[in-house]
């Protein structure tokens, strides 16, 4: 869209009709092609079967399945041979908890979303795949899981308590949390040319928390 490196931003409000075309008509306004989409605008809320209503569930639903229709939808007839549509999920479409049920289903339905688009795009040669990442360690979810830490007496920095705080709430074979880095690599392998030949598929970055081959 721009020099190599560098970028336009565009902006809208996604959960609506009228902010995704707001954003797709800014893109059409820079662009007439787009090589890559990567669709990772989502949102956690607490919840539970007992104290969510339709509205809740619905608007999760809106927020993380049919915002990346909207510009799936907006954006594809821009894309051709060789675009790559990359959707972000969660470990819990497959493994969902007894919590934030609402959250779990509208991820779920963005799983077989996925594989959808992606028996609509590969005759176009445009492949569409879902990442699943488990906990990612960023700012707030470092902080929140040391608060439970310290509490338990499990360490004071995070570094310490990591492998009891995973063992406790995210238990897996490595033993800690992905990276953003390490969850970005994967959208990066999957966007350029040794990819071309992966199409709709769930790839999990959990280090091997969920154990189904």
């Amino acid at each position: 869209m721009s020099e190599a490196g560098a970028g336009t931003a565009l902006w809208g409000d996604i959960t609506d009709n009228s902010g995704s075309n707001q954003v797709i008509d800014q893109l059409k306004q820079n662009t007439n092609h787009l090589d890559i989409l990567v669709n990772n605008y989502g949102e956690a809320r607490r919840g539970n079967w007992e104290n969510t209503n339709t509205e809740d569930w619905i608007e999760l639903y809106n927020i993380n399945t049919l915002s990346i229709v909207r510009l799936t939808q907006g954006l594809l007839p821009l894309m051709g041979q060789g675009g790559r549509i990359i959707n972000l999920g969660t470990i819990g479409s497959t493994r969902p908890n007894r919590v934030m049920p609402h959250y779990y289903a509208a991820k779920g339905a963005l799983a077989t979303l996925t594989v959808s688009l992606a028996k609509e795009t590969g005759p176009k040669g445009i492949t569409t795949n879902l990442v699943s990442p488990g906990l990612i360690r960023t700012p707030e979810v470092e902080a929140s899981y040391l608060d439970k830490a310290k509490r338990e007496g499990w360490g004071n920095t995070f570094e310490e308590a990591e492998q009891k705080i995973a063992d406790t709430y995210f238990p897996n074979p490595l033993g800690r949390f992905a990276t953003r880095e390490e969850v970005a690599g994967i959208i990066l392998f999957l966007s350029g040319p040794q990819a071309a030949f992966i199409n709709g598929q769930n790839i999990r970055v959990d280090g091997g928390a969920v154990d189904i081959v």
